[in-house]
């Protein structure tokens, strides 16, 4: 049992190398991207402690498609209220409408987990569309002092 999640993960970032930490921009503290995230109940306690996370901004820097369902990789360059940047990956399902409207650089609302911390983000779907306009004033006025 000692060692098993390091070795699915390098078997992962061998079978996927566009799915490596390296490749993905994150440290070594990101747990990686789970095989299939509905057997994986850490993947889905995750996803639902991101339902209630806290809102932030992210720049779409790119994707990764997972499969054809289909399931990708979102990688964000991530803002937050308090003035922390970071890179966040999302694993997400999206429609193929939705997949057709990503386009590097745009801003979308994420949340996250601050206590956590992992670079694992959430697209904010639900999210006030007056809150998140409130969220990028805010951060706007730091980047301008």
């Amino acid at each position: 049992m000692f060692g098993r999640k390091k070795k699915l993960d390098d078997m992962v970032a061998q079978l996927r190398p566009d799915l490596s930490r390296e490749s993905l921009g994150v440290g070594p503290d990101f747990p990686g991207v789970a095989p299939n995230p509905l057997l994986s109940g850490d993947a889905r306690k995750r996803s639902a402690d991101l339902r209630t996370g806290v809102l932030a901004l992210g720049v779409l820097v790119g994707w990764r498609e997972v499969n054809s369902n289909p399931r990708v990789v979102l990688m964000f360059d991530v803002e937050t209220a308090e003035g922390i940047s970071f890179r966040g990956i999302a694993d997400e399902d999206l429609t193929i409408t939705e997949l057709a409207r990503l386009a590097p650089g745009q801003t979308l609302p994420v949340r996250y987990r601050p206590a956590v911390m992992d670079h694992y983000v959430a697209l904010a779907r639900d999210a006030d569309p007056a809150r998140v306009r409130q969220l990028s004033d805010q951060i706007a006025s730091r980047k301008r002092t």
